[in-house]
């Protein structure tokens, strides 16, 4: 599996409606994509000297053709959409992870 980690680090004067954006539209249409199966949004508990809040938005992928595919046929359309709505308000960068192993207490 492959996780797409986008964390963005998002400006206070904006914080409220991104964060109604990323959690009834952008997570949501991302997913509708087809080609994750599933995402996890969570802040990071640091304190940025530049301020605002940070948070990372993880989409896990099956594979690494579903990540590429998505490059190709959605990140476009969907990146273009947060920057017009946030454009410099918003500071986002992307990681692709792979997945070794999980471990959970039964």
């Amino acid at each position: 599996m492959i996780i797409y980690n986008v964390t963005i680090n998002i400006h206070d004067s904006v914080h409220d409606q991104w964060m109604d954006w990323m959690q009834h539209k952008h997570i949501s249409d991302v997913l509708a994509t087809g080609k994750f199966i599933n995402a996890r949004m969570v802040k990071v508990l640091v304190e940025e000297e530049m301020g605002g809040v940070t948070y990372s938005v993880q989409f896990t992928a099956e594979n690494r053709e579903m990540l590429e595919r998505y490059y190709a046929e959605d990140a476009p359309r969907l990146r273009e959409e947060s920057q017009a709505l946030f454009g410099d308000r918003m500071l986002a960068f992307r990681t692709e992870l792979e997945l070794i192993s999980d471990h959970n207490i039964v």
